[in-house]
């Protein structure tokens, strides 16, 4: 019997949980950091099920401390009442120094932190975060027009 070949995430040892895919659209990404999320017990367990939601959630720095806020993990079914709230504020590890950085670049003005995955390396959670900053309406049609054009070029390459 042949061996399937496992896909290159999962080589590596990383199972993606949930992914913000409105936030590529409506945000100009720039600087990317991988922290780690401080979780209780049924929030581990509901994310191992592959439920989490990240739509309109977003990451802030309060007193030297990095959290996740609006952030959906649903209860874990098979819980007792001891499960946790679906939408708390979640802490975030990071080093001291990149939580400074990130906190000096997001008092800039329309600059935040907008959180594009949640996924599980080596066992652990983790989020990866993207320092950010809003689009306009016509940002996101000339990007769409650039991705269009992109799009056509390659095609056209594959063809020769």
């Amino acid at each position: 019997m042949a061996k399937k070949r496992a896909d290159k995430s999962e080589e590596e040892g990383v199972k993606i949980v949930a992914r913000n895919r409105r936030a590529r659209h409506d945000y100009e990404l720039m600087e990317k950091v991988e922290a780690g999320i401080v979780l209780t017990g049924t929030e581990v367990k509901s994310l191992r099920g592959g439920k989490a939601n990240l739509e309109d959630s977003y990451a802030e720095i309060n007193n030297g401390e990095a959290w996740l806020n609006g952030c959906d993990i649903p209860e874990y079914l098979q819980a007792n009442r001891m499960n946790h709230v679906p939408k708390r504020s979640r802490k975030l590890l990071l080093h001291r120094r990149e939580i400074a950085k990130l906190g000096s670049l997001t008092t800039e003005k329309g600059i935040t932190l907008v959180p594009l995955a949640i996924y599980f390396k080596s066992g652990m959670a983790k989020v990866e975060l993207r320092v950010a900053r809003g689009r306009k309406t016509f940002d996101k049609r000339e990007a769409i027009k650039k991705q269009d054009a992109k799009r056509e070029i390659d095609r056209a390459l594959r063809r020769r």
